[in-house]
C-alpha cells in the first residue's frame, strides 16, 4: 500500500521553517515584507499557515532574503509544491469546520493518535452503523446526504489503520461507552465484535476505564493527540466540544493533554482486560 502523505502537514512544516529562518536571520516580519514590497500581513499569514496554498516563487524570494543554500531552498520549494496538492478529504471541505479539516489532514500522515472518549467509541474504531447513529444523534440537524458523507469520511480515515506504515492508535474509553446504547442492540453487538477484531491489529491498543476507578482526568471532554514520525513536526491536540472544536499546537497546552492521557491510561484496565470487559 502507498505511504500516507498529507499536504496539510507539508504546509504546516513549511510555515514553521519560514518562521525559523526569519528568526535565525534576526529580521522582523515588517523588514522582510518591505524588502520584497509585500503587504506587512502577507509574511505573517505565511508563517501562521493561514494562506493554505504557498506560491513557489514567494518561497524562492524568501530564501534569497534569508541567504539559504540551494539544497534548503529546493527542499522548501518542494514543500510548497506538495502543499498545493489536494488530499482525499478536499471534496468534503464545505461541510467540515476549519479545525476538523486541519485535524483530518494532519491525521493522514501522523504516526500515532492518542484518543480519549468518555461517551462514545473513538471514530477510528467505529463501525459504519455505529458512526451513522452517532452522527444522526449529534447537536446539529443535518440532511441524510450529509450524514452519509460524514460516515464516508469516518470510514475513509480508518484505512490508515491498515495502511503502510499503519497509524498507531492508543484509545482510552470510559466504561460508560459500553453501556450507552447507540443505535439498535444489533448495532452495539456488532460494534463490540468489531472492537475485539480491530484490537488484534498490532498497532491498535484499547483501554477501558472501569466505573470503579471513580473520577478521572477526562471527565470533561474527549480529546485526541497527534504525533508524527518526523521530530520537526510537533504534536497537536484536537478537542471536540458542543460549542465547537479546538485545535491546539502550543507546546505547553499539548503537554497538559499528554499528562492527562498518561493519567487516564494509568486509571484504565490493560488492553487484554479491557477486551475481556467488552466481551463480558
Amino acid at each position: 500500500m502507498p505511504e500516507r502523505q498529507s499536504p496539510t502537514l507539508r504546509r504546516r512544516r513549511l510555515a514553521q521553517e519560514l518562521r525559523r529562518l526569519r528568526e535565525e536571520a534576526k529580521m522582523k516580519s515588517a523588514e522582510v515584507a518591505a524588502q520584497l514590497e509585500w503587504a506587512p500581513s502577507k509574511l505573517t499569514r505565511m508563517e501562521r499557515n493561514e494562506g493554505k496554498r504557498y506560491d513557489v516563487n514567494d518561497i524562492a524570494l524568501l530564501c534569497k532574503v534569508y541567504g539559504t543554500d540551494d539544497r534548503l531552498r529546493d527542499h522548501l520549494m518542494q514543500l510548497a509544491r506538495d502543499g498545493r496538492k489536494k488530499g482525499w478529504w478536499e471534496p468534503y471541505h464545505a461541510m467540515l469546520s476549519e479545525e476538523l479539516t486541519t485535524y483530518i489532514g494532519l491525521e493522514a500522515e501522523a504516526s500515532s493518535v492518542l484518543s480519549f472518549e468518555p461517551l462514545m467509541v473513538p471514530g477510528l474504531l467505529q463501525t459504519e452503523a455505529y458512526a451513522r447513529a452517532v452522527i444522526r444523534g449529534g447537536p446539529a440537524e443535518i440532511s441524510d446526504e450529509e450524514v452519509e458523507a460524514r460516515v464516508e469520511i469516518r470510514m475513509r480515515r480508518q484505512r490508515a489503520l491498515r495502511d503502510s506504515p499503519a497509524l498507531r492508535v492508543i484509545a482510552v474509553m470510559d466504561e460508560a461507552v459500553l453501556h450507552r446504547q447507540v443505535g439498535s442492540r444489533e448495532t452495539m453487538r456488532a460494534q463490540f465484535d468489531y472492537l475485539q477484531e480491530i484490537a488484534r491489529l498490532p498497532r491498535v491498543t484499547l483501554h477501558v476505564i472501569p466505573f470503579e476507578a471513580g473520577a478521572h482526568a477526562g471527565m470533561t471532554s474527549s480529546f485526541h493527540i497527534l504525533q508524527f514520525p518526523d521530530a520537526r513536526d510537533p504534536d497537536a491536540v484536537y478537542v471536540d466540544l458542543v460549542a465547537g472544536e479546538m485545535f491546539m499546537e502550543d507546546p505547553e497546552e499539548v503537554e497538559r493533554f499528554h499528562v492527562a492521557f498518561t493519567g487516564l491510561v494509568g486509571a484504565a484496565r490493560s488492553h487484554s482486560d479491557s477486551l475481556a470487559l467488552i466481551a463480558e
